[in-house]
């Protein structure tokens, strides 16, 4: 319809010099006839072109010189159609012999043809296989997508039984104490377990909302370890609607309460720092450690999970973890304003 549109405007500018005198109507209505006669020795070309050679040939993979030869016929077809309409018909009958058409044949004529039903099976051609093209980008993003979001889902749910199975050894550690904190232990627990359920299957969550997290998280652990343990928690944030993916910080905060508390014989310490300005947001967690000489840098599942998820989840983020003989310091800055094109919807 376009090319009908472009092809009727040309005709009629065409038409000025040939019927000067007609009105602006009967040019208009005498350009579209023309264009719609000589409309089907260019569609004949064209839609062979698009469903036999690129539908039924190239996409299946046929031999490409087979499919110039099935086309030469075609498009020779196409330019003695396109000759004979418009010398039998549309110049002696429709525009009046406007000017001489007298050989069917003629090089110049035959050319002329060449070149018209050349030029819009071209551009046919062209725009079909930006189609596919641009088709098959998408269906190779969406791919993409769906693999990633099954990958983050599958980071999920290593993340979520881990989280558990290091709360129930707190609570088991209680119970063989005979500890009176055991049920309100079980209570906090309880709490984290309906986050779990329900915040954590989000995409994203407010910054408030895995904050609150957070200090559920060191309420529970403050009553096993008493006053053998200093937590230390500042925040500092300018605005906490700010989302965020779900349970990121908590595998950094776990980590220092296995690695470092609970393998420290003597009195130790967590320092917890969370900064958020402008979408920027800084977290800084520290804690002691025995001194045992060992200083390499050992990802367990919770560490290497998240740097899995922040690799797809957030395109500018930094992450540094430094393992000293004396204290385990982790520094994590993500611009939350810069996420990456992943539509996660979980259930």
């Amino acid at each position: 319809m376009a090319y009908l549109l472009h092809e009727t405007a040309m005709e009629y500018a065409w038409f000025n010099s040939y019927f000067p005198d007609v009105t602006i109507g009967e040019r208009l209505w005498l350009a579209v006839r023309t264009v719609l006669y000589m409309a089907p020795s260019k569609a004949l070309l064209v839609y062979f072109l698009l469903w036999f050679v690129i539908d039924r040939g190239i996409n299946r993979n046929k031999s490409i010189p087979l499919l110039i030869l099935a086309a030469l016929p075609v498009l020779l077809l196409s330019i003695l159609l396109y000759r004979v309409t418009l010398h039998y018909y549309v110049v002696p009958v429709l525009l009046k012999n406007a000017w001489k058409d007298d050989q069917l044949l003629k090089l110049q004529r035959v050319l002329s043809a060449f070149l018209d039903v050349g030029f819009v099976a071209a551009c046919a051609v062209a725009m079909k296989l930006l189609r596919m093209n641009w088709l098959s980008r998408v269906r190779e993003k969406k791919l993409l997508q769906e693999k990633l979001e099954a990958e983050l889902k599958f980071l999920r749910t290593q993340t979520n039984p881990h989280f558990l199975f290091n709360t129930l050894n707190n609570i088991y550690a209680l119970a063989r104490k005979k500890s009176d904190d055991t049920a309100d232990v079980v209570m906090k627990l309880s709490k984290l377990l309906r986050f779990m359920l329900y915040e954590s299957r989000k995409a994203r969550i407010s910054v408030s909302a895995e904050i609150r997290m957070i200090e559920d998280y060191l309420e529970l652990e403050k009553i096993r370890y008493n006053e053998r343990l200093t937590i230390h928690f500042e925040k500092d944030i300018d605005d906490t609607a700010q989302q965020i993916a779900p349970l990121l910080l908590l595998p950094f905060i776990e980590n220092a309460f296995k690695h470092g508390a609970s393998e420290t014989r003597f009195d130790s310490y967590i320092h917890i720092k969370v900064e958020l300005k402008d979408g920027q947001l800084r977290f800084c967690i520290e804690n002691s450690k025995e001194e045992n000489g060992d200083t390499t840098v050992t990802d367990n599942i919770g560490l290497s999970n998240v740097r899995r998820q922040l690799e797809l989840m957030y395109q500018e983020h930094s992450l540094q973890v430094d393992n000293q003989k004396d204290r385990f310091t982790v520094h994590l800055t993500i611009n939350l304003n810069k996420d990456a094109a992943l539509s996660l919807s979980y259930y």
